[in-house]
């Protein structure tokens, strides 16, 4: 589990030289590592066979407008749960201990909510610990797998074998507004009238999400001492 979470975090990074000269290094630990399935392992390799061949310029423009225009496939996992609200602060700060805990140091460019930077984390983790704060948020990861199949993205795939292995499958609700305007200003608009927020009280005479409280609910409640046992 170790050596696959650290491929799949290096595969949703932003795509630099040094990730173009490890891809044959990256297809040899998931091989030795003996976690994927031979369809989950058959579907990385157009992202992997991308990535070694295409130019590095093109492959690095296409993450950023797919990544970085809008927060609909955003991969800073908070942001998805709380917003801009104030318990992201909190949230964040919390995660930290979590990474400190295992010795693990953030570069000051990186928030603590950035999924690559997570599975950095969860890599250092027994695998059953890793596993199970996986878990936490797979629904994101899910909805963020079908968001990204949906624009027919390349690296969709690391993040449907994410949400795989997360036991989420095809479970997901809406984590963004259905289409990213071209315009900045729209963009901006948009997700000041269509935010969504997983932690918000819901609205008079409607039931409340089970899912997307039972998410929150794991992301405010999780054990710190058992993450500090381990450093």
């Amino acid at each position: 589990m170790r050596l696959t979470l650290r491929v799949l975090s290096t595969l949703l990074r932003y795509p630099d030289e040094a990730v173009q000269q490890a891809i044959g290094e990256l297809a040899d630990a998931l091989d030795a590592d003996a976690v994927l399935s031979p369809d989950q392992r058959a579907s990385l390799a157009p992202l992997l066979n991308r990535l070694a061949d295409d130019d590095l310029l093109d492959s690095q423009e296409a993450y950023v407008a797919l990544f970085d225009r809008g927060r609909a496939v955003s991969l800073h996992l908070f942001e998805h749960v709380h917003g801009e609200s104030r318990d992201r602060g909190q949230a964040m700060v919390d995660l930290r201990v979590r990474y400190e805990a295992q010795g693990l140091e953030i570069a000051a460019s990186e928030l603590p909510d950035y999924l690559p930077l997570f599975l950095e984390y969860l890599s250092v983790l027994p695998p059953a610990q890793a596993t199970e704060e996986l878990a936490q948020p797979g629904v994101i990861l899910s909805a963020l797998a079908e968001r990204l199949e949906e624009r027919n993205a390349p690296w969709a795939a690391p993040m449907r074998v994410l949400a795989d292995l997360a036991g989420a499958g095809g479970e997901a609700f809406a984590i963004a507004p259905p289409d990213d305007p071209d315009n900045l200003a729209e963009l901006d608009k948009a997700w000041e009238e269509e935010q969504v927020r997983f932690d918000a009280p819901a609205a008079p005479g409607s039931a409340e999400c089970p899912q997307a409280a039972a998410l929150v609910a794991r992301f405010q409640t999780s054990d710190l001492s058992r993450s500090q046992a381990h450093g």
